[in-house]
């Protein structure tokens, strides 16, 4: 299997912290990869050095058979489109001007805004529902709309990789869904898409490749009915689970076991047990 972006031995860290050593991870292209596991184990930090912003101490990240710290950082981003768990937007930017910076990559002193630009632009609103906001400054928007907004902009680069981190955070579950659903088509459509995703059951559900983390490592790694169990469940999150099968897709479902919910007695119960 081809992998356009690996990391080979890396060894990450912040400042004097140390979140992974001799890690090592292939994206297999053209999958819908998401990575799962518990809070600071490392998910994020694995992105960020995937991505580039984040140069690894140890061992090297390839991108297209070169290390990804040898490519300008305009080539990287017209290959690898990245959005980041906190984002904050210029003061008094609209949707439209935040949108059109993921052009950015794609313009240089020969090639200027362009037909193609503007349509990059109008495809990534329409398809993140953002059209009729496009004239209202971010700092106007709700939580979700904001997150939108900038996955509208990761959009328009139109990179064939695709690197997500949270990338459902502040949306409500409708929006979610319908998030999840976009990135599916892309990677219908032959986008590799990265995700790191929270809710297990909407990992199981999209991914075609799962990678579980723990305490920084690679605990597992494959399609969600080839790993997950209720054991790797109890080991990665520290929660006891039933799996059973997705009744809409037949993937598997984490259904945790949590503590027994006490009967709650009403005054016709009451009468009844009488």
């Amino acid at each position: 299997m081809a992998h356009r972006l690996h990391a080979d031995g890396v060894t990450l860290r912040y400042d004097k912290r140390l979140i992974s050593t001799g890690l090592s991870v292939a994206i297999p292209d053209g999958s819908f990869t998401v990575v799962i596991g518990p809070n600071a184990c490392g998910k994020s930090t694995l992105l960020r050095a995937l991505s580039r912003l984040l140069p690894p101490s140890t061992g090297r990240v390839i991108l297209d058979g070169r290390s990804i710290g040898e490519l300008p950082a305009k080539e990287v981003a017209r290959r690898l489109g990245l959005l980041p768990q906190s984002s904050v937007a210029p003061d008094a930017i609209t949707v439209a001007d935040l949108v059109a910076r993921g052009r950015y990559p794609h313009q240089s002193f020969l090639r200027q805004w362009s037909n193609a630009d503007e349509d990059a632009v109008a495809a990534a609103m329409a398809a993140t529902h953002m059209t009729d906001l496009s004239d209202r400054l971010m700092d106007e928007l709700s939580g979700g709309q904001r997150q939108r907004a900038w996955i509208a902009m990761v959009l328009a680069q139109e990179t064939p990789i695709l690197l997500l981190d949270e990338p459902t955070t502040f949306l409500d579950i409708a929006h979610q869904i319908e998030l999840l659903d976009l990135l599916a088509d892309l990677n219908r459509k032959g986008r590799t898409v990265v995700a790191v995703l929270h809710d297990l059951n909407h990992a199981c559900r999209y991914a075609s490749h799962l990678i579980a983390m723990k305490d920084g490592a690679i605990v597992a790694e494959g399609r969600a009915a080839e790993i997950i169990t209720e054991q790797l469940v109890e080991a990665v999150f520290g929660l006891p689970s039933i799996i059973i099968a997705d009744p809409v897709s037949a993937t598997p479902l984490v259904i945790p076991k949590g503590r027994p919910v006490p009967a709650i007695h009403t005054p016709d119960s009451r009468k009844q047990s009488a």
